[in-house]
């Protein structure tokens, strides 16, 4: 498995370091998401998979 070495900050998390937030990136075929308060524990996924997810997520708000 491919270490990421630049991660993405959700823009829903504010500015500043320190702040809890969801981070993504991507390593060829797929996304590595962690939540910042445990930099260690990583999920891993593929674009098609996280875009379902978010269409889920999406769909359910309305």
């Amino acid at each position: 498995m491919s270490t990421p070495t630049k991660w993405q900050k959700s823009s829903f998390s504010g500015s500043g370091d320190g702040n809890a937030c969801v981070e993504l990136a991507a390593t060829g075929p797929q996304i590595h998401i962690r939540e910042s308060d445990t930099p260690t524990t990583e999920l891993l996924t593929t674009p098609a998979t996280l875009a379902n997810l978010l269409r889920t997520i999406k769909a359910s708000e309305q």
